[in-house]
């Protein structure tokens, strides 16, 4: 999998991820094998993300490596790999529990997010990633550095729990 960096990671609509797309310089991505230039769109699959404005199904691309065959999701940094949560309110109530607040807040703010999906998500925060932030001391915010230093240390996206392969690629400005 291959994550874009995005500076806003409360942008996620099916226009601004296909205007990433768009832009993206294919020739610039690296497969995990280690080539670059090698990747071309495969095909698309369903996603779907828990807005504020309501479940969105987003089409997300995918590329193959001609050189190995592997093929890649492309996401975009606002996104969790295998969660329907983005990374916003994850990062929210994980922050939210470090501090002592009331980790619900985010359902009152994001109606399509559940008392049942902040469970969830404190239980992968406390279970795999808050001694991982511990132990580098890597804070909780701001989320871009979050984001970087989780990629930089851990080769995986903040809360991302299957063990995947996943590179960080910088959006170009």
């Amino acid at each position: 999998m291959i994550t874009i960096f995005v500076r806003d990671c409360n942008q996620i609509s099916q226009s601004f991820y296909d205007s990433v797309i768009y832009n993206l310089p294919f020739h610039q991505l690296a497969c995990s094998c280690g080539h670059a230039a090698c990747l071309s769109i495969h095909g698309y699959y369903r996603r779907t993300v828990k807005l504020p404005s309501g479940p969105l199904r987003l089409r997300v691309c995918r590329v193959k490596c001609s050189e190995c065959g592997a093929t890649h999701a492309i996401l975009l940094s606002s996104i969790v790999p295998y969660s329907q949560i983005p990374l916003s309110d994850q990062q929210r109530i994980c922050n939210d529990y470090e501090e002592g607040r009331c980790v619900s807040s985010t359902c009152a703010d994001n109606p399509s997010i559940d008392e049942n999906n902040v469970k969830s998500v404190l239980r992968n925060y406390t279970r795999c990633w808050r001694e991982k932030l511990c132990s580098l001391r890597i804070p909780l915010s701001p989320i871009n550095a979050l984001i970087r230093s989780c990629f930089s240390d851990y080769s995986s996206q903040f809360m991302q729990i299957h063990r995947r392969v996943n590179k960080l690629f910088p959006y170009p400005t």
